[in-house]
């Protein structure tokens, strides 16, 4: 969705001329509930035409697809191989329990994630899912524990809940 009811929010080269409370009015289109049923959410900034016409292979330094195909596809492995005996397939399925076995935090771990769901005023349901996200990226890093870091940039995917509702 768009960050206000013109689309201009936060846009570098187009000024929004939407009030705060139009902006509020508009964001609650999207209850609390629902926005907490979905694991990530991103603020993403349109594309500038140059960068949409410049060909990735003149200097850029994106990580070729196949590249990132592969690593999905370990963490994918790793995933099926930690949920063997569970008849689940994957992080997004786990109960609140499997999350307590398979989400284990650190010290620092534990009070980070108690700041962020103290701060954002999170709800139990969005604890499990920071957890899940936290537990892929690890996956995605082929780590068998979860750090702090992976927990910092779950608690980064929730945007929307900083933007609008903390």
């Amino acid at each position: 969705m768009h960050g206000c009811p013109c689309g201009f929010l936060n846009d570098p080269t187009r000024e929004c001329h939407c009030t705060p409370p139009q902006i509020q009015r508009y964001a609650s289109r999207i209850s609390g509930p629902l926005l907490d049923r979905i694991d990530i959410h991103l603020d993403v900034p349109a594309v500038k035409i140059p960068e949409l016409r410049a060909p990735i292979s003149s200097g850029g330094t994106a990580e070729p697809s196949a590249t990132i195909r592969a690593r999905v596809a370990a963490a994918r492995e790793f995933q099926l191989a930690r949920f063997a005996q569970e008849k689940i397939f994957c992080n997004a399925q786990m109960s609140t329990r499997q999350v307590g076995r398979f989400c284990a935090l650190s010290a620092d771990g534990e009070r980070l994630l108690e700041r962020a769901l103290q701060r954002l005023a999170l709800s139990a349901r969005a604890h499990d899912r920071i957890l899940k996200v936290a537990r892929t990226i690890a996956d995605i890093e082929a780590s068998p524990t979860l750090a702090p870091a992976h927990l910092a940039e779950a608690i980064q995917y929730r945007s929307l809940d900083r933007t609008y509702w903390a």
